[in-house]
């Protein structure tokens, strides 16, 4: 199970030089890293173009590919599964569609966590945790949230929202078994460099524990 999610947005993917970062990232984080392509404004065609380029680069680091919302995208490019969001297709549905695909779900309380399991997501990703650029004017939930979280269920719970590397260590002991980070790793001028950061704060993480 991958434990570094990178996740996009528009701005990140209409970057000059994308795909190029995305490899750098891939190629730091290998089997142990997801790239997630979340967009809102995309055309499908730009959005399946990039799917595709991203999968075709992933096939030597052994990095998941995964969709944010769009299982229509997911399966025409063929990437290794979604994310579904409150916009989304519940799981169950996706799942009957697309059986193969690995599903992650959005939550935002141990109930969302715990229904997640129950309807077959695979993973969930759980926040938002700290105070977040992207969630201006709203708290953090807190490490007890991410506790919460991990005790309603058995899938893995990725904690998101404020994700720096300094604080791996305590989601992992909170009970995450895995981050997410957008800015903290697509804003910084090297994003694979970025990437190793969190991974290697998560294996230290995973030794101590």
């Amino acid at each position: 199970m991958p434990v570094v999610h990178a996740i996009t947005n528009d701005d990140k993917l209409l970057h000059a030089d994308f795909l190029r970062r995305a490899t750098d990232v891939m190629a730091a984080l290998g089997q142990r890293g997801t790239i997630h392509v979340r967009a809102r404004w995309l055309s499908d065609r730009r959005l399946l173009v990039i799917t595709q380029s991203l999968v075709e680069a992933s096939g030597e680091t052994g990095c998941t590919i995964v969709i944010n919302d769009r299982a229509d995208i997911a399966l025409a490019g063929a990437a290794h599964g979604v994310q579904l969001t409150s916009r989304s297709a519940g799981v169950t549905a996706v799942r009957a569609m697309a059986p193969a695909l690995r599903i992650g779900s959005s939550v935002h309380s141990a109930a969302e966590a715990r229904d997640a399991a129950l309807f077959g997501a695979d993973w969930c990703v759980a926040g938002h945790v700290f105070d977040s650029g992207s969630h201006e004017g709203e708290p953090g939930r807190g490490l007890g949230f991410v506790r919460s979280c991990a005790e309603a269920t058995e899938i893995p719970v990725i904690a998101i929202g404020g994700v720096t590397p300094g604080r791996v260590g305590e989601l992992v002991e909170a009970g995450a078994r895995g981050v997410a980070s957008i800015s903290g790793i697509w804003g910084e001028p090297n994003p694979g460099e970025a990437a190793a950061r969190y991974l290697s704060e998560y294996v230290a993480a995973e030794h101590r524990g």
